[in-house]
């Protein structure tokens, strides 16, 4: 067990937590989160309607009796379900760990702490903390360039961005964006992170619904076979290098719009690839952190070497520690 404020505030083992992810975030991927220690979750958007939502949290609640969270998606959308339908099922459900993600979440925050629900708001930057802590949400996640899905405009990495935002809020702060190995982790909690979100990671373990195909491609991928779409569009997005990305990115190149690029960035045609296996089916969230993967485990199995490789890195810093001030000594 590795205690952190992060693991108090939601009642886990371990400071890993599975981030909301549009298809994939479902109810077997969280409920194996959660079982081997960490914070898994399930995204409402993925559920279409509110009862399905309902039937997902279900699900999770027969497969572990562990904290689990839900994710509520505030980008902009075309769809016509309101977060306030989601809320009144979650909360009706007794889920009391909610993740948001997009812009501001102070508008539903009202509906959510009188509801006492824990809010964790997944933010790009140091600014946006800032806002987060402000309309009082519990704990921010904070996601450098390397992360698959929206970094925001910013290039800005992990290894600058965790201590700016850790120096720059009081609230816990995760880490996102190139996490997926107990090495990570470790140098997450260095950098002042209270834990660490992973979404890339988990898509390549046995529980996750992406298909078999999508899985062997990820191992086989290096960290260069990602790239940054939709920054004409003010809306980037870190995705897998393949057919359609690469013809987003023409588009963008020759000053195409949000209507050009509409048929190629829908969502929908992500379902191809999580579930056909067509790589190049459509464009599909994809962080750095894919040069990592080099099996599929469970997630039990994932956590345990993880947490393993953290206990080790900190052991083996220590030996160089206690090694430098022996030098000093005899110096």
């Amino acid at each position: 067990m590795i205690k952190t404020r992060f693991t108090e505030l939601v009642g886990i083992e371990y400071p890993i937590m599975l981030g909301g992810m549009f298809q994939v975030g479902r109810a077997e991927l969280a409920a194996a989160v959660s079982e081997a220690g960490g914070l898994g979750t399930i995204t409402s958007v993925t559920q279409g309607e509110p009862e399905n939502l309902r039937r997902e949290i279900r699900r999770v609640k027969s497969l572990t009796k562990k904290p689990f969270a839900v994710n509520l998606s505030l980008f902009p959308s075309s769809r016509p379900i309101p977060n306030e339908a989601y809320i009144e099922v979650l909360l009706e459900e007794g889920v009391r760990i909610v993740e948001t993600s997009g812009r501001s979440p102070e508008p539903i925050m009202k509906p959510l702490k009188d509801g006492g629900c824990i809010v964790i708001h997944k933010v790009p930057g140091v600014k946006y903390a800032r806002t987060a802590e402000r309309v009082g949400v519990d704990a921010v996640s904070v996601v450098g360039f390397e992360t698959g899905g929206h970094p925001g405009m910013e290039d800005i990495g992990a290894v600058v961005l965790i201590p700016r935002t850790v120096q720059s809020v009081k609230i816990p702060v995760l880490a996102g964006g190139g996490f997926a190995t107990g090495q990570g982790v470790a140098a997450a909690l260095a950098l002042g992170a209270e834990g660490v979100v992973m979404g890339t990671r988990f898509m390549a373990v046995k529980e996750s619904i992406v298909h078999e195909k999508v899985k062997q491609w990820m191992i086989e991928a290096d960290e260069t076979q990602t790239t940054i779409i939709q920054k004409n569009i003010k809306s980037p997005s870190r995705v897998a290098l393949n057919e359609v990305s690469r013809k987003v990115m023409e588009l963008e190149q020759e000053g195409k719009g949000l209507e050009e690029l509409l048929p190629y960035i829908t969502g929908q045609r992500s379902k191809a690839v999580y579930f056909d296996g067509d790589i190049d089916g459509g464009v599909w969230s994809c962080g750095q952190s894919v040069g990592l993967i080099q099996d599929v485990p469970t997630a039990k199995e994932l956590m345990e070497r993880i947490i393993k490789e953290a206990e080790e890195t900190v052991r083996r810093l220590g030996e160089v520690f206690n090694l430098a001030r022996q030098f000093a000594q005899e110096g």
